[in-house]
């Protein structure tokens, strides 16, 4: 229980600090919720708290809506997926945090809000193409995911809730990983759920990890783009607004349904949208090669 409170008072810092200077940048700028965004939040985080995942969709409807330019995509999404995932953090930890390694689960969330932080300036600075390939390839990495467990080629995972050394090391620096790729619009929930399923991991016990992981991480990581101001804060406080009772409804009241036909329908539209991506990527990437001409010298 005290370690439980350790990592809920930071998470409500967080929660607190991240509210109000997203709060303060719209009011500032003006910035109304569009309903379409609303209703996005509330579908994908819905589904996020019951197991599918967020970011993979929220990037494939951007893209074929074009709600968000390319370049802004990773830091929209990430900032306003934040807030339902700070929920999901209290919430998981208080019904599952007990049971989870204490190592395992403080060295996890840790190493992944230090990755979000490196990740940051790197998606700042990154090239357009560069970030559409990196989601692209975040994209098509989530539609293998959820293709193997529609097929039940998933890892089943054990009942641990204790790793051994080298693996919990192992889960550590991964995490690191996935926080960086968190800046670039790739979520953690899926390749988190993979990894510590393979090692034998209660696949329950990986959502305290996960969802406290991606909502602390988010919260700093956020305040930082918030104040960059390189994202859409119309879309950033419509998804936000919409998550918040999307998650309450998701884990008090359904708590789990059949999702696998939905899966289906995700795969089909994550697929297209990487597929959309990846070639916007290819042509950033030949237009930087091109000779310049005469008139551009």
């Amino acid at each position: 229980m005290p370690l439980l409170i350790a990592l809920l008072i930071p998470l409500g810092l967080v929660a607190i600090i991240c509210m109000a200077v997203l709060v303060q940048a719209a009011v500032r700028q003006h910035a109304s919720p569009r309903f379409e965004a609303i209703v996005l939040g509330a579908v994908v985080s819905f589904f996020d708290t019951l197991g599918i995942g967020s970011f993979a969709p929220t990037a494939a409807w951007f893209k074929f809506r074009k709600m968000v330019p390319d370049r802004l995509i990773p830091q929209t999404m990430l900032v306003g997926l934040t807030p339902p995932s700070i929920l999901q953090g209290f919430i998981y930890l208080i019904i599952l945090g007990v049971m989870v390694d204490p190592v395992l689960l403080v060295g996890c969330i840790l190493a992944c809000v230090t990755g979000g932080l490196v990740g940051v300036p790197l998606v700042a600075r990154s090239r357009v193409w560069v970030v559409q390939l990196v989601v692209a390839i975040g994209l098509l990495l989530a539609v293998i995911a959820y293709a193997l467990i529609n097929l039940h080629l998933m890892p089943g995972g054990g009942t641990a809730t204790v790793l051994p050394t080298m693996l919990t090391a192992v889960a550590i620096v991964a995490s690191f990983v996935f926080g960086v790729l968190l800046n670039f619009g790739v979520g953690n929930y899926a390749p988190t759920l993979v990894l510590l399923s393979l090692m034998g991991m209660d696949p329950r016990l990986c959502f305290p990890i996960m969802a406290a992981s991606a909502g602390l991480m988010g919260g700093v990581a956020s305040v930082r783009h918030i104040q960059m101001g390189q994202m859409d804060l119309k879309i950033v406080l419509a998804i936000a607004l919409g998550g918040f009772p999307a998650v309450l409804v998701a884990a008090f009241i359904v708590k789990e349904m059949p999702v696998e036909a939905l899966r289906w329908l995700v795969i089909v539209v994550v697929l297209y949208a990487a597929a959309v991506m990846a070639r916007s990527a290819w042509h950033g990437w030949k237009g930087e090669r091109l000779p310049l001409t005469p008139e551009a010298v």
